[in-house]
């Protein structure tokens, strides 16, 4: 997979990774001319007294130093500029994948993961490629061109580099092996870090409603301190790298001078041709060790690659259909015909066998008690997901054959968590139309019943809304929510227990307006008071994922219990008829 991604993301680049190669490669063979022209000014210039000789190779070696400089300043510009370049596809293009995800993919992965792979596992990626633009050629040059330079300038010590050079491969080698479990286990961990640091943010009220504070803590220090035992397990193999690397390196230093010294006292070499021996034996090693910091990042980088690779290759199970139905003239109804459905992994179907139709211009209500599957059912229509059996129509055409973008705009969804998003009152509603002016925002918050709170800010629709509106009420933030939807005016609108934190008399208030500005929109309203939905023109009654009462309030008194139930539990029946 590490290879896929790379080969995918690097191709568009191709200028890119020429230039790195090319001046990667007039770096390393500027570094390799270097040893042997040093010797030739100890050799030839120094032992002979030859000082023009000394100025003019001199001369030579400067020019070549500033080759050498200029090259790999560009090389790095060009690699740091190759992976940023690769980083940002990559999280553009994660990140436009999640967004295509339904409610099940989001599931299976979980948002604190797709948060870490868009991130930290991106970031592995990216440091690879960094580092790879820095030492590919270099490290292979310095250390194939150092053996043959080597060998020319003295054959007699080659046996050191046949020694040196496979010790140093087996002892990386054992190193490395020991470090790609701790790379694969720190991803886990972190994404469980990144979970619980949300959830605590998200329920820091409910911590301190109920005072656990102490043990919340202890809970992120638990999931910091696998963290940090894993770091520590990671970093002590890579930092038993670097004296073992340089262990072989002073090693074979003094291997050379030892056994090179002999051959000097027996005129076998000069002291010049020693030193540059020498030179390049430190360069093929150091060629090795750059190649190991490649090494080290491999493993972590593949790791991460999978996990990058298993959201890529997860095609969203909603998807737009390849050839979709003409939409026809939009009208608002409804048809749900034996739908079922089931997560995936479950033992048993959220919904059974649903049958019944939304009317335009009529208000459906659906109630139930908890986990009937009220939210999965309202959640079909805009496919949220899919139904596993049966379909769901809109205007006579089932959902999976609209283009997904003329679905959502016939469709005014307000969720049983009414999200902000940061910014102000005005972007918020915005939402749903982008160029709505602040008259037709000022008439939407009317409607919602908001108008007065948000008159009442200093800013008015310019007041700032935090991330998840937690700087206003859940009563108001209902009430932008739903205002966001009247701005969209679609032809439908669908309330997931979107009253339920309005008190009795802003609910009565808010279904009156509706009824009076938006008597010809659909309406398909999920809520847990029945004074909410009494007046419906049906209503659905669910109970375990099965459909036990549909009719109207007065209907459904005389026909099915379970209703009753739900209305005796509330107030009397009496009171209710």
């Amino acid at each position: 997979m590490l290879g896929t991604l790379l080969v995918r993301y690097l191709k568009p680049a191709w200028p890119l990774v020429i230039a790195v190669v090319v001046f990667q490669l007039a770096q390393s063979i500027a570094s390799l001319l270097l040893p042997t022209l040093n010797a030739d000014i100890i050799d030839q210039g120094v032992v002979t007294g030859d000082i023009a000789f000394i100025w003019r190779t001199g001369g030579i070696m400067l020019a070549i130093s500033f080759v050498q400089i200029v090259c790999a300043i560009v090389a790095v510009y060009f690699g740091s500029r190759l992976a940023m370049g690769m980083g940002r596809d990559l999280r553009d293009h994660l990140f436009h994948r999640v967004v295509a995800f339904s409610q099940r993919e989001i599931g299976q992965f979980g948002a604190p993961s797709l948060i870490t792979r868009n991130t930290n596992d991106v970031q592995q990626v990216q440091m690879l490629v960094q580092m790879s633009a820095t030492v590919m050629v270099s490290a292979p040059i310095l250390a194939i061109g150092g053996v043959i330079f080597a060998v020319q300038q003295d054959a007699g010590l080659s046996w050191l580099m046949a020694v040196a050079i496979p010790v140093l491969l087996v002892v990386v080698s054992l190193i490395i092996v020991r470090m790609v479990p701790a790379f694969t286990q720190m991803q886990a961990r972190i994404d469980r870090v990144n979970q619980i640091m949300r959830e605590q943010l998200s329920g820091i009220r409910v911590i301190r409603a109920f005072v656990r504070e102490t043990e919340e803590r202890a809970r992120f220090r638990s999931a910091s301190d696998g963290v940090m035992d894993t770091a520590l397990r990671a970093g002590n193999l890579m930092a038993l790298m670097f004296p073992a690397v340089m262990l072989v390196m002073n090693v074979s230093s003094v291997a050379v001078i030892w056994f090179g010294a002999f051959e000097v006292q027996n005129s076998g070499v000069q002291i010049g041709t020693l030193f540059a021996f020498l030179t390049y034996l430190m360069q093929i090693l150091m060629g090795v060790m750059m190649a190991t910091f490649m090494f080290v990042m491999i493993p972590r980088a593949a790791v991460c690659a999978d996990r990058i690779g298993a959201v890529l290759d997860t095609e969203p199970s909603v998807a737009a259909p390849t050839d979709p139905a003409a939409p026809p003239t939009a009208r608002g109804r409804i048809e749900f015909d034996a739908v079922s459905f089931a997560y995936p992994g479950a033992d048993d179907a959220v919904l059974h066998d649903l049958t019944f139709t939304v009317e335009p211009g009529t208000t459906t209500a659906v109630i139930g008690s908890t986990g009937s599957g009220k939210t999965t059912l309202i959640g079909l229509v805009p496919r949220l997901f899919d139904a596993t059996a049966g379909s769901v129509r809109v205007d006579g055409v089932d959902v999976r054959d609209y283009d997904p973008d003329v679905l959502w705009r016939r469709i005014g969804l307000v969720p049983q968590r009414a999200f902000l998003f940061s910014g102000t009152v005005a972007s918020n509603l915005r939402y749903g139309g982008a160029d709505a002016t602040d008259d037709e925002l000022w008439r939407a918050l009317e409607l919602a019943q908001a108008k007065d709170f948000v008159a009442a800010m200093p800013e008015g629709l310019e007041a700032p809304i935090a991330q998840g509106g937690t700087n206003v009420s859940g009563g108001q933030r209902q009430r932008l929510a739903i205002a966001r939807a009247l701005v969209k005016r679609p032809d439908t609108y669908i309330f997931d227990d979107s009253f339920s934190a309005l008190d009795l008399k802003t609910d009565a208030e808010l279904r009156s307006a509706l009824d009076t500005h938006l008597p010809d929109a659909t309406r398909l309203v999920v809520a847990q008071r029945v004074s909410t939905i009494r007046h419906a023109d049906q209503i659905v009654v669910l109970e375990h994922g099965r459909i036990v009462g549909i009719g109207t309030h007065d209907e459904l008194l005389e026909s099915s219990e379970t209703y009753r139930e739900i209305v005796e539990s509330q107030l009397s029946v009496e009171a209710a008829a």
